[in-house]
């Protein structure tokens, strides 16, 4: 075989960002494991006992467009990732994955539920990637999954990128949050939340928020602290709806 050129190398993901390439038994071992987490996401989901709540936002006004930057803490990620390429959401679904090697194997999941995937990193090309959102939202029409404390935290610390893609876009900026009985919180650094099946699981989706142009920095480092609050109100929901259904 031929050795691809530049461009196809990064087209098809035959080397990433760090150079290290991705080997016939790494593409081997890559497929088993998302295979293996699609199954895994699957059983969760279709054996969960689901509930919505503020869905109704989604036909909010700010929302005509159709376009909107969801965001959910890290801990979180597993199933409002999955609830964000459901029937249940509106949207046109996309995902911002690292380029690198261990980017690959969550790329081919998502691409497994039809969503785009946006390479680039929040930690090593942040401009960059604001770039790539912007254009992913205003000419492709997607509406990209943040997580505002990732991929690294601190936890629940909302980072200003999300707010500087939306404000760019022009676009309003849908905190999603859920609660699950049962579940296991895991000792990482995210206190990521994984359901147990047949849990019983309360989605929510907060209030959309349009955040103003021409913010300064005192500004946006308040806007950070109110989406933060925001987050912890659109939790706080989903787990009251979660005790009082588990109350009936």
């Amino acid at each position: 075989m031929t050795k691809p050129d530049t461009e196809e190398v990064e087209r098809l993901g035959y080397k990433t960002i760090s150079g290290r390439e991705l080997t016939l038994s790494r593409r081997i071992a890559y497929r088993l494991l998302v295979w293996l987490s699609y199954g895994i996401v699957e059983l969760l989901w279709r054996t969960g006992r689901i509930k919505v709540i503020g869905g109704e936002h989604w036909q909010s006004p700010v929302m005509m467009q159709r376009l909107a930057v969801p965001v959910c803490w890290h801990q979180h990620l597993l199933i409002c990732a999955r609830y964000s390429v459901s029937k249940l959401v509106p949207l046109k679904s996309g995902f911002l994955i690292s380029p690198s090697l261990d980017g690959e194997a969550p790329t081919w999941l998502a691409q497994m539920y039809g969503a785009t995937v946006i390479r680039g990193s929040s930690t090593h090309t942040g401009t960059r990637a604001v770039r790539q959102l912007f254009k992913a939202i205003r000419k492709e029409g997607l509406s990209p999954l943040i997580t505002p404390d990732g991929p690294k935290g601190p936890c629940f610390e909302f980072k200003p990128g999300a707010l500087f893609v939306a404000q760019i876009s022009e676009v309003p900026i849908v905190p999603l949050a859920f609660a699950a009985k049962p579940a296991k919180v895991f000792k990482t650094w995210d206190k990521f939340v994984l359901p147990s099946p047949f849990a019983r699981i309360v989605i929510a989706v907060g209030e959309p928020v349009m955040i103003p142009r021409g913010l300064d920095a005192e500004q946006i480092t308040a806007m950070q602290d109110e989406m933060s609050k925001r987050m912890l109100e659109t939790y706080r929901l989903a787990r009251s709806e979660l005790q009082r259904s588990s109350n009936l």
